[in-house]
């Protein structure tokens, strides 16, 4: 098994994706030390930052012992976890077909549980003009994919499994803190009883709980719903 003696360096904010390469690392116990990139003041776009993301958006890791023990760069939170996945041979199977079967809802969910809702979030809670057909397109679509994910769960319960792949995966990593944000999205938990009872059982690991716990000082707090210089910093940007 890998070993890893310099810690990683973790480019981080607590959003949803960045909190998947911290859970990541917590299940793996890798040592990492943590960047803040206070995303409502624009550090995500300081030359620095672009040189390691050059998409500007967290979260972003430096391993110093990468391939042929060279640092490596990477952005893209599914690429993250599929990197760490396969460099400590943990939580992502070695057998072609299991692989696929995870790379199926790891990709499911960086193309779309999370930006959809993202614009949930953005059109229902942020926008400054509340647009009625977007916010139920996105609600609309939210709580769609939470009916993907909970037939998912119920075929894998009857099927033997207690996770979305298969056994424990990076798949169930990059859904579970999205999810977390259920009742903000407009869903009702009670709809929805797999997910629900997955969601309190992988929130209950100790590695998950540890992750979650991590704080930034407080220039790490970001309220989008009233911070308005926050809001011009992420929102409707254009090509620098």
């Amino acid at each position: 098994m890998t070993t890893q003696t310099k810690p990683i360096d973790v480019y981080f904010f607590p959003t949803p994706n960045g909190k998947k390469v911290t859970m990541m690392l917590e299940e793996l116990g890798v040592p990492y030390v943590l960047h803040a990139v206070h995303i409502g003041k624009g550090d995500q776009f300081k030359p620095e930052f672009l040189a390691i993301s050059p998409n500007n958006k967290i979260p972003a890791i430096v391993d110093p012992e990468g391939p042929g023990g060279e640092p490596i760069a990477l952005f893209e939170s599914g690429a993250i976890l599929k990197y760490l996945a396969q460099k400590f041979g943990r939580f992502y199977p070695t057998d072609p077909r299991e692989q696929a079967k995870v790379d199926e809802w790891l990709f499911w969910q960086v193309g779309g549980f999370g930006p959809m809702l993202g614009q949930n979030h953005h059109f229902a809670l942020y926008a400054p003009e509340k647009i009625p057909y977007a916010i139920k397109r996105y609600r609309d679509e939210t709580h769609r994919l939470y009916g993907v994910l909970d037939k998912q769960l119920k075929r894998q319960k009857e099927a033997g499994f207690d996770y979305v792949a298969g056994d424990y995966s990076i798949a169930d990593i990059a859904i579970l803190d999205w999810s977390n944000g259920y009742e903000r999205q407009g869903i009702d938990i009670a709809e929805f009883p797999h997910f629900a009872e997955w969601n309190v059982r992988l929130n209950a690991r100790e590695p998950i709980a540890r992750a979650s716990a991590v704080k930034l000082d407080e220039a790490g707090k970001l309220d989008l719903g009233t911070d308005k210089d926050a809001q011009s910093v992420l929102f409707n940007q254009r090509s620098l």
